[in-house]
């Protein structure tokens, strides 16, 4: 990213602050909609997260990559959001998950749509463990810290995850060899 334009953002300056939303929005969008249950909810984030760089771009520090950073951003406002509607998700039963087995080449032939939508279906907590540990790299400790459960419940929620996404796409690989139109 041109340190120019970003320099010029810091001033406030509409133009900068215009290109820097339109170059990052679309990778912004992408990590909103694995924390998300819906795209209203993903732009909601995204657009959070632009106030929010926005507001402290004088915070960034121009010897690290802007896009780590914004990216740090993100992903604390897509916590943030779960956090604030966690009154809002049912309360699950943790049950410890059963490992089945599944053909390795089956996510091959899946789309990126199917991958994404096998996310989306995954209970408000399960994706945002799921996303935390398997994409962004956080340990169960610090999924606990972050979001104020034990490391153990992260675990399971993880299990429980991953076994649901194993059956999801399971049966969307059967429905993609039944021919079936999508």
């Amino acid at each position: 990213m041109d340190q120019q334009l970003i320099e010029e953002a810091k001033k406030g300056r509409p133009k900068a602050l215009e290109t820097l939303y339109k170059h990052f929005y679309g990778y912004a969008m992408s990590i909103a909609l694995r924390y998300s249950s819906s795209r209203e909810e993903a732009c909601e984030i995204v657009n959070d997260s632009f106030m929010k760089a926005f507001d402290r771009l004088d915070q960034y520090s121009d010897s690290s990559s802007f896009k780590a950073w914004f990216r740090r951003i993100v992903i604390n406002t897509a916590i943030d959001s779960y956090r604030k509607n966690l009154k809002h998700y049912a309360a699950m039963d943790i049950e410890k998950a059963s490992a089945e087995s599944c053909d390795p080449n089956i996510i091959d032939e899946l789309s990126r749509e199917d991958i994404l939508l096998a996310l989306r279906e995954l209970p408000e907590v399960m994706r945002v463990i799921f996303n935390m540990y398997e994409i962004e790299g956080y340990s169960h400790n610090e999924i606990g810290e972050e979001l104020q459960i034990p490391a153990s419940t992260s675990r399971t929620y993880l299990a429980r995850a991953k076994q649901r996404l194993r059956n999801k796409i399971i049966e969307l690989n059967k429905i993609n060899d039944e021919g079936a139109i999508r």
